[in-house]
């Protein structure tokens, strides 16, 4: 069960972390390469706010994005601005988003994302909050996956773990930190690989971040996973 008021209330904490870590940086430091191929910090920036105002618009029924292509263009205009308008941009696009969860009422109705992708509108704000834990990690300015709260790393790791579940391309795998499980892959009486490693490594390779050079694997090598 999504409890969306505790989801709400652990955004606007990570936000706050958000801001209060971008506003130490300078101009020059938002122009340099992020953790992500091809993005600058600024695009990272540009990127979180501009989600946080499609998920005002998931909420409020329209679409997401207007187009893929337009997503783009937005982020790629934004991305250039100074340390200043981010974090404004960031501020707004952030209180935008409170607002218009604010006047939700019926949090059980399905919502429409990108890609054809639908959700309960009450896992909308546990979205938002990953966003901005993972890309404040994409950041690269000294907060870490070791630094994430230890709830978001769980229930991340089990909704990523969700998200492979039944995939074609992704073996049977039962996934440990030596105190719970997660299965996740192409359905099977029994997983083919058995992956085991710290949850910040679990979850670095589940959402891409890490190579999983650090996780243990028996029964075979380490599948590659397809794309977020």
């Amino acid at each position: 069960m999504m409890d969306h008021a505790r989801d709400l209330a652990s955004v606007q904490h990570a936000t706050d972390r958000l801001l209060d870590a971008v506003a130490a940086l300078d101009n020059a430091a938002v122009t340099d390469q992020s953790r992500l191929p091809g993005w600058s910090r600024g695009h990272v920036l540009a990127h979180l706010a501009r989600n946080a105002d499609a998920l005002v618009n998931v909420l409020q029924g329209r679409p997401m994005y207007a187009s893929a292509e337009a997503r783009a263009a937005d982020i790629e205009r934004d991305a250039p601005r100074g340390l200043a308008a981010h974090l404004a941009d960031l501020r707004e696009s952030a209180a935008r988003f409170q607002k218009a969860a604010a006047g939700i009422e019926d949090w059980s109705r399905t919502v429409q994302l990108r890609n054809g992708v639908t959700d309960s509108a009450a896992r909308v704000p546990f979205r938002r909050w990953v966003e901005v834990e993972l890309h404040h990690v994409d950041l690269g300015i000294g907060y870490e996956l070791e630094d994430l709260p230890a709830e978001f790393t769980e229930r991340e790791i089990g909704f990523l773990a969700e998200r492979f579940t039944g995939h074609p391309d992704v073996p049977p795998v039962r996934l440990t930190d030596g105190t719970r499980t997660w299965d996740t892959g192409r359905e099977a009486a029994e997983p083919d690989l058995t992956v085991t490693g710290s949850r910040p490594d679990l979850l670095g390779w589940l959402a891409g971040r890490r190579d999983g050079a650090a996780l243990t694997v028996t029964g075979g090598p380490l599948p590659a996973l397809p794309p977020l």
